[in-house]
């Protein structure tokens, strides 16, 4: 199995979301906390193909998925 080196900026351009280290910042201040009883994929700030692709990537456990938990944490701090 090949392994993708993917970065978080990566993860958020594949979700069509501007990538950078600062806009990555500004949005998980924007969007923090994320309610304790929320799914990521099921955040009100997702379309619903990004939320389809975060849960997709999470229950699969496929390439994306370790970057997807990153970001999962990284919400709820």
């Amino acid at each position: 199995m090949a392994l993708t080196n993917h970065t978080l900026e990566d993860l958020f351009g594949q979700l069509g979301l501007p990538s950078g280290p600062d806009d990555i910042k500004r949005f998980v201040t924007r969007h923090r906390p994320l309610a304790p009883g929320v799914r990521l994929a099921d955040a009100t700030f997702w379309s619903p193909a990004q939320a389809q692709f975060l849960r997709e990537e999470f229950t699969e456990d496929a390439d994306w998925a370790e970057l997807v938990d990153q970001l999962n944490v990284m919400l709820r701090a």
